[in-house]
């Protein structure tokens, strides 16, 4: 038998590695402010007065809440207040299980963990994956803290932190116990859909426990009470242990975080001819990552000192799979502040809109082999085929005639291709946080790349995708301002 290697593409290969070690948004914003560094952009704090700072050629970011981030560059011509922003908006959550405030569980002998669903995940994907937990916690240095002093505070730090092992598991039911499964599998999101930590026993008799006390029913949804080494009774000692041994903290200086589950099986290459990325979180981790990588070539061209035009800018949001209702999601003050600092008179604003043009960039539908027929006839986008334009009539996405036509110009100039997607008329739409930034009176286009198993834990998009992606975004970065001069709207 003859065997041969297939390298995929460079651009997929950097995309593989930004996803992997990117678990949550909190990893993932993480990852891009690395990225960010490497090429040179300086990093401030959003509260801060950067704006005295806004030399020719400067490239800066900021983060906020540790989940959202801007970065941008000046233009060689140097700032001025009025200057046009040509914005590429991503978002950076995925749907995933997030562990309830109160996750101490347990029945029948196991120890169990609490979740939320958040997000319009597909959920009986999350069945027999080997899971673990990701995000972050607060810490504080009252262990380490040589004084019994009261009125001297521990210091409180919010620390990342990655379970890189299967920990947590939700099992389905076997077939003997449910012989229809195949014909329909339904479950109970509440009392079905519970994470497996352990076994109650293991934790009695392990060095993270006290003596047990005596069982109760097996049926009962508690366990037998054991001390909580941090003294926190919300959540299973072990899980609080766990926690600490990966922050190299004691138990006790865990005092709160925010975790969700994730999937430990890294994303690859796959396919054939290695066409395709099996992977999770690609909605939008995928325009994630170009958005960024695209910023950081157009910073890195030999001939960005001597662009003239927009200031370029990317943001990445949280909360997108939810409404973007926060402090960090597309509906809060991140874009707008940032205008209204550029921009501090009203008229000054008003010129930097009518200058501004917002690509709201996240992941499209790939037509299926096996439901063709959920497609419009004449709307289904392929894999490696090309940027796709994504369009509804009722605004569901913002993409205009002179959005496409954009899109369209600044394609060709990198030799891409384009598609269309469109819903059919007898199936409602999803939408992004491009209609909700249009509100702002910039000018917005919707685009994204075809993928399949949208908002699985396992998702599918194309290889080659990823430097079509990249490319796009580069050349918006370059090319928008002199093409927007060509336009005549109003």
């Amino acid at each position: 038998m003859t065997s041969r290697t297939i390298n995929g593409p460079r651009a997929a290969k950097a995309f593989i590695n930004f996803v992997n070690a990117s678990p949550t948004p909190f990893h993932a914003v993480q990852s891009a402010s690395a990225l960010l560094d490497e090429a040179g952009f300086k990093r401030v704090d959003e509260g801060a007065n950067w704006e005295k700072d806004l030399t020719a050629g400067s490239k800066f970011y900021y983060t906020r809440n540790q989940s959202s981030l801007l970065a941008f560059t000046i233009p060689s011509s140097g700032f001025k207040e009025g200057t046009g922003v040509s914005v590429v908006a991503t978002h950076t959550d995925s749907p995933n299980l997030r562990v309830r405030p109160i996750s101490k569980r347990s029945k029948a002998g196991y120890l169990q963990v609490g979740v939320e669903t958040y997000g319009g995940g597909i959920w009986h994907s999350w069945f027999d994956r080997d899971l673990s937990l990701a995000g972050r916690v607060i810490v504080s240095s009252k262990s380490s803290e040589s004084t019994n002093d009261p009125a001297v505070l521990p210091e409180f730090t919010s620390k990342l932190v990655r379970i890189d092992r299967p920990v947590l598991r939700i099992p389905t039911l076997a077939i003997h116990l449910d012989r229809g499964v195949n014909d329909a599998f339904k479950f109970n999101n509440e009392s079905e859909f519970i994470p497996i930590l352990g076994l109650i026993s293991s934790q009695l008799n392990g060095s993270r426990a006290a003596p047990a006390r005596p069982k109760k029913d097996d049926d009962s949804d508690s366990e037998p009470p054991t001390p909580s080494p941090s003294g926190n009774s919300k959540h299973h000692p072990a899980l609080l242990q766990l926690l600490a041994e990966e922050l190299s903290v004691a138990p006790e200086d865990v005092e709160d975080f925010e975790l969700q589950l994730y999937d430990t099986q890294p994303a690859s290459l796959g396919g054939v001819n290695n066409e395709f990325i099996f992977s999770p979180r690609m909605d939008n981790l995928y325009s994630t990552f170009a958005a960024v990588e695209g910023l950081v070539r157009f910073a890195k061209q030999t001939s960005f000192g001597a662009l003239e035009g927009n200031i370029n800018a990317i943001a990445l949001f949280n909360h997108e799979e939810i409404g973007s209702v926060s402090t960090s999601g597309a509906q809060s003050s991140l874009v707008p502040n940032f205008l209204s600092r550029l921009s501090p008179t009203p008229a000054q604003l008003a010129s930097t809109i009518s200058k501004s043009f917002l690509v709201s960039a996240d992941m499209g539908h790939a037509v299926h082999p096996s439901y063709t027929a959920k497609f419009e006839e004449n709307h289904r986008p392929k894999m490696n085929e090309g940027v796709v334009l994504k369009v509804n009539a009722n605004q569901r996405y913002a993409t205009d005639a002179w959005g496409s036509f954009l899109i369209r110009k600044l394609v060709e100039r990198k030799g891409g291709k384009v598609q269309e997607f469109e819903v059919r008329n007898d199936m409602p739409c999803g939408s992004t946080v491009g209609p909700m930034l249009s509100k702002m009176g910039v000018r917005t286009v919707d685009v994204g790349m075809a993928m399949l198993s949208m908002h699985s834990i396992r998702e599918t998009a194309g290889s080659h995708d990823v430097q079509n992606y990249v490319d796009l975004f580069e050349s918006f970065f370059e090319g928008f301002t002199s093409l927007d001069k060509s336009l005549r709207v109003d």
